[in-house]
């Protein structure tokens, strides 16, 4: 009866105690039971009812024992890996059926910490046996002594691996439960809870190390927090190739790219508890970085390397005005050195021997080599990449900064400018005047090669042959028609590595969005200044007409007499577009640029930098009111108003000055409603623009626009009356 009791407390049953799973046809290897099945032989009679209880009550510890043995033997079966001697579709096979029970890692861990708990478990019965073999001592008191703490022990850990199999938890869920259980009263259960914990760690720490050191993600069952997503994995055909191409280092700048932007995220439901998304974010970062860092593009040549050896902000500063030098190719122990990699995996190593999980000394460590990982990223692409440079080159040519260039390319498209484009030529036919600027203009421009120029014309433009004398549709016309069909005129920029990871399509769309609108705004004064250039010359044409043809010379000066009240309607216009250029290119663009510059000289983190370069994007959109689509839509009613009355006052042979006088007044109305929005405490009185009362200063330096918009009822009143006696009267 002793060693068959012994033997029950080992999970082996014989005739004394039985299974009640054999006796129904169950084998002790099926999924694990909700209840215990080891009963003491009903027919057994020499043994008194309150033994009975306690032998029943002892037993329970065999069974537990049983069917944690098995789920540990389960969860560290390895015999799915792949053998040499089998063929690569029986691999195939047993792979996929691994992975449809749902094989775990983490699992395998915790079972290595469930055989160490079983393992003091034995040494407790074998210790029992010794002492009834050498001494006669009572049966039943020794051994409930001998493993009474594992009455507290056992079923805890046979409840928890129950609900690991009935809810198939995994992975993070699995650390989430263990992280629970840790919190109870029992100091023995909350010791073995936290061991088990630490296990699941360990595997933790494993796969950090692989993806804070070496950039690789390896998570073959999708148990880690950081996951490739769906849209960015490969296909192919049989499933355990994917998963290990998913480990296999990039090789491409392309996928580099693509790996960056969306290729990894934060699984979220297998982020642990206590570690916040802040964290796992430094931890998906500074992967992301190293990853880069250590497969850099086989086309990417360095530049002023020197520099990027050294340390200090003064050499930075200094390495902006070096000139640039090319290098051979680099490689991953150049961007990231074996030193830094050595000092992530100990700050890695550190935390993994430590007996309990510290939540402070885990965020600091993460912190520590997300900074590290930042620091040489932007090493990578400010120093290495000349970041300076190329943004230089964009504010030039985006922001219109190189003013002599495009002053040159407006004015030799424009007469072409002045018919539609055409679907299929456009672009060819705006590439002539962008080379002659090229050629005017551009000299040593290294970074001139990289912008190309586009021309996206929009279906719906209306066809601007149908009024070819910009007149016949009168006032309707004005709304239906934008600036006309060049306004699909943008820039692309050639972004090469790593700069694609700063330039994003994202930023370069928000570049491309200013630039068009700045464009517009440029071509508007420069259609101004060429409606007086070319009025006037035809002012000198008309003046040597009446010296040989006296008879016309009355209605010739009635006309210009007629004309003369545009004139100052020109000039409102002029006024307004001028101050708005200067608002836009010095109030915004410079002191925007300076700040952002400075935040460039001080960083040293690539992602405080990418974060400067966004706030200074949305300062340029926000305070040049792209953002708002009242503001936007006015100014660009009144640059089409602009561009219309150029057209028209051009074309004096068919000149209609009502057309003219309508022009004027709905200008007007757009610009006191343009001074109304912009002079609102909500704008006005705000941090959003914080040189807006500059741009309203200028605007109204002789309380114009103030008493316009005060008086506009009456003023519409009286310019519909009489519009020439209204701006005599103003101005």
């Amino acid at each position: 009866m002793l060693h068959e009791l012994l033997l029950a407390l080992l999970g082996f049953t014989g005739d004394l105690i039985i299974d009640d799973r054999e006796r129904v046809g169950l084998s002790p290897d099926d999924s694990i039971s909700d209840q215990c099945t080891f009963k003491l032989a009903p027919d057994i009679s020499f043994i008194e009812p309150e033994e009975r209880d306690i032998i029943q009550n002892i037993i329970k510890l065999g069974f537990y024992y049983r069917e944690l043995d098995q789920f540990a033997s389960k969860s560290r079966n390895l015999s799915w890996i792949r053998s040499r001697n089998e063929s690569p579709l029986s691999q195939t096979s047993k792979l996929l059926k691994e992975m449809n029970e749902n094989q775990s890692v983490y699992r395998r861990a915790i079972a290595n910490g469930i055989v160490e708990i079983l393992s003091v478990y034995r040494s407790a019965v074998l210790l029992i046996e010794q002492k009834l073999m050498s001494d006669s001592i009572p049966i039943l008191a020794t051994v409930t002594q001998g493993l009474n703490k594992f009455l507290v022990l056992l079923p805890p850990l046979y409840e928890l691996i129950l609900e690991f199999e009935r809810d198939a938890i995994y992975g993070g869920k699995l650390l989430n439960l263990l992280y629970k259980r840790c919190h109870c009263g029992i100091p023995e259960l909350q010791t073995c809870f936290k061991r088990l914990l630490w296990h699941g760690h360990q595997v933790m720490y494993n796969e950090l190390a692989c993806w804070m050191v070496y950039g690789i993600l390896h998570d073959q069952h999708g148990e880690f927090f950081i996951s490739r997503q769906q849209k960015s994995n490969y296909d192919h055909d049989a499933s355990h190739t994917k998963n290990i191409r998913k480990m296999e280092p990039v090789s491409n700048s392309d996928q580099s790219l693509s790996d960056w932007s969306m290729g990894f995220d934060i699984s979220v439901e297998m982020l642990p508890v206590y570690i916040p998304v802040c964290v796992a974010e430094s931890v998906l970062f500074a992967g992301k970085a190293v990853r880069v860092l250590r497969n850099p593009s086989s086309s990417f040549r360095s530049v002023d390397v020197l520099t990027h050896q050294e340390t200090g902000p003064l050499t930075f500063k200094e390495s902006l005005k070096k000139e640039p030098s090319l290098n051979a190719t680099l490689t991953g122990d150049e961007l990231l050195p074996q030193s830094e990699a050595d000092k992530i995996e100990s700050m890695l190593k550190n935390l993994q021997e430590s007996s309990e999980f510290n939540k402070i000394s885990f965020e600091e460590a993460i912190g520590s080599i997300r900074t590290i990982a930042a620091s040489h990223l932007w090493q990578l692409v400010v120093v290495r990449a000349d970041l300076n440079g190329h943004m230089k080159a964009i504010k030039d040519y985006f922001l219109l900064a190189k003013g002599d260039f495009f002053q040159s390319f407006l004015e030799g498209s424009h007469e072409l400018m002045r018919l539609p484009p055409r679907q299929s030529t456009a672009e060819a036919d705006l590439m002539v005047p962008f080379r002659m600027a090229t050629t005017k203009t551009i000299s040593d421009d290294k970074y001139f090669s990289k912008v190309s120029l586009r021309v996206n014309i929009r279906s719906n433009q209306v066809d601007l042959q149908k009024s070819k004398a910009f007149g016949d549709g009168g006032l309707g016309a004005l709304s239906d028609i934008s600036l006309d069909g060049w306004d699909g005129i943008t820039l692309e920029y050639s972004v090469d590595w790593p700069l694609k990871f700063f330039f994003t399509e994202e930023v370069l769309t928000r570049y491309r969005r200013i630039f068009q609108y700045l464009l517009r705004l440029k071509r508007t004064q420069i259609e101004l200044e060429k409606s007086w250039e070319s009025v006037m010359q035809q002012g000198h044409l008309d003046f040597a007409k009446r010296h040989n043809n006296h008879e016309n010379n009355k209605t010739s000066q009635q006309t210009q007499q007629q004309l003369r009240p545009m004139w100052w309607v020109r000039e409102h216009m002029v006024f307004l577009i001028r101050n708005l250029q200067f608002y836009i290119q010095v109030d915004v663009i410079e002191s925007q640029w300076n700040i952002l510059q400075s935040h460039i000289k001080e960083s040293r983190d690539f992602t405080d930098l990418v974060g400067f370069h966004q706030a200074y994007l949305s300062a340029l959109i926000s305070q040049s009111f792209l953002d708002i689509g009242s503001v936007s839509r006015i100014l660009d009613a009144i640059m089409k108003l602009c561009l219309r009355f150029c057209w028209k006052i051009e074309n004096q042979d068919d000149v209609s000055i009502n057309e003219l006088e309508h022009i004027a007044e709905e200008y007007n109305r757009k610009s006191n409603s343009l001074y109304t929005i912009l002079r609102s405490s909500r704008l006005a009185g705000s941090q959003r623009a914080p040189f807006l009362r500059r741009f309203l200063l200028r605007l109204n330096f002789n309380s114009y626009f103030e008493a316009a918009t005060t008086n506009d009822l009456s003023l519409q009143k009286i310019a519909a009356l009489n519009i020439p006696h209204r701006y005599h009267n103003n101005l």
